[in-house]
C-alpha cells in the first residue's frame, strides 16, 4: 500500500481503527478481530489506532496480546484523557500529573516499550493545553513516546499546542458527511505541517450502504443515540447514500471505496482509519488506496454531501458541547 507522511511520521495511506473490536458496535468477536489485525499487517496496513478508553483498556490489551511478535511492522497510535466516572458519565482529565501514569498503563497493556503516536483524546477545558502538551513532551524526552497528537481540537488549540512541542497529527471525525475540519483545522494543519487522521471516515458505516434501518440499532450500539441515525434524519441521509452507491457502481467500486478515495484526495498528509473487526470489510477498504477520482468526480461527490444536505448533528447535544471547535 502507498504511504503518506504525517509530519515526519510515515504510515500507510489507510490505517485501521480498532475501537469496534472492543466496544460500541455490538458484540466483540475476539477470533475475527485477531484475524483482521493480522490480515491488516499482511496487506500493508501499517497504522493501527486504539485508545486507553476503548473497552476500558481491553482494546489496548487485544493489540498487546495479538501482535507482540509483529511490533516492528506497524505504527502504533493510542490516546489518553477520556475517563469514565463511577456513575457511568464521561469526563476528560488532561492534568499534567496524570499524563505519565496513563502512558505507563498503556505501555503495559500494549506490551511494548514505546508508543509511536500518543494523542490527547479530548481537550480538558479546565487545563491549559500548554500544560498537558508540556507533560506529553516529557514522554518524548524519556523515550516512551515518539510523536504527539491531538484529537478533536480547534485550530486555535492546535496552534497553542504546536508552539510548546511539534504536533505530528490531529485526529478528528472527517468524512463526506462530516466536513467540520475543512473550515479551520485542515488549513491550520497544512500551515503547520501537521498530518490529519480522519476517524469514522465511512460515517460509522452509513456511507457504506450496509446500514438500512437506524431505528433498529441495538441499545449497545452507540449510533442508536446519534441524531443522524434516527427517524426522518436517517431516511434523508440514506437517500444520499443510495445515490453514492449508484455513483460507485458506475465506477466499478463500492460506496465505501469512493468515500475513502475522496478523503485521500483532500490532502497528501491524510491517513483515514476506517474501523472494522471483520476481514471482509478490511479487504474492501484497502482497495480505496488505489482508486483515483478525477476533478469532476470529486466535485460531484462533494456536492452530493454538501453540509446543508445532511440531516442531524453528529452527536447528542451534551457530547456536541464537549468538542473543542472553532
Amino acid at each position: 500500500m502507498k504511504r503518506v507522511k504525517l509530519g515526519d511520521l510515515e504510515v500507510s495511506a489507510i490505517g485501521l481503527g480498532c475501537m469496534g473490536m472492543s466496544q460500541s458496535y455490538g458484540e466483540a468477536d475476539p477470533a475475527e478481530s485477531e484475524r483482521t489485525l493480522h490480515r491488516a499487517l499482511d496487506a500493508g496496513v501499517t497504522f493501527l489506532d486504539t485508545a486507553n478508553a476503548y473497552g476500558a483498556g481491553r482494546n489496548e490489551e487485544l493489540l498487546g496480546r495479538v501482535l507482540p511478535a509483529r511490533r516492528n511492522e506497524f505504527v502504533l497510535a493510542t490516546k489518553f484523557g477520556i475517563v469514565r466516572h463511577a456513575d457511568g458519565t464521561r469526563g476528560v482529565d488532561g492534568r499534567p500529573e496524570q499524563v505519565a501514569a496513563r502512558c505507563e498503563e498503556s505501555l503495559r497493556r500494549l506490551n511494548t516499550d514505546v508508543i509511536d503516536l500518543y494523542y490527547l483524546h479530548r481537550l480538558d477545558p479546565n487545563v491549559p493545553i500548554e500544560e498537558t502538551v508540556g507533560a506529553m513532551s516529557e514522554l518524548v524526552l524519556a523515550g516512551k513516546v515518539r510523536y504527539l497528537g491531538l484529537s478533536e481540537i480547534s485550530a486555535a488549540t492546535l496552534r497553542r499546542a504546536h508552539a510548546v512541542h511539534p504536533i505530528t497529527a490531529v485526529q478528528s471525525e472527517y468524512s463526506l458527511w462530516t466536513r467540520d475540519p475543512e473550515r479551520h483545522v485542515l488549513p491550520a494543519c497544512h500551515e503547520l505541517g501537521v498530518g490529519f487522521v480522519p476517524f469514522s471516515p465511512l460515517g460509522r458505516a452509513m456511507l457504506t450502504g450496509a446500514l438500512v434501518d437506524g431505528d433498529g440499532l441495538p441499545d449497545n450500539d452507540l449510533r442508536a443515540n446519534m441524531p443522524r441515525f434516527k427517524g426522518e434524519n436517517f431516511s434523508a441521509n440514506f437517500a444520499l447514500v443510495q445515490r453514492l452507491i449508484k455513483f460507485a457502481a458506475d465506477k466499478g467500486c463500492t460506496a465505501a471505496q469512493v468515500s475513502l478515495a475522496w478523503l485521500l484526495a483532500q490532502s497528501d498528509a491524510i491517513a483515514p482509519i476506517p474501523g472494522t473487526k471483520r476481514v471482509s470489510y478490511l479487504d474492501e477498504d484497502i482497495v480505496a488506496a488505489e482508486i483515483e477520482l478525477n476533478a469532476t468526480e470529486l466535485a460531484e461527490v462533494r456536492e452530493l454531501f454538501a453540509p446543508q444536505n445532511i440531516a442531524g448533528d453528529r452527536y447528542p447535544p451534551a457530547l456536541m458541547k464537549s468538542i473543542d471547535r472553532d
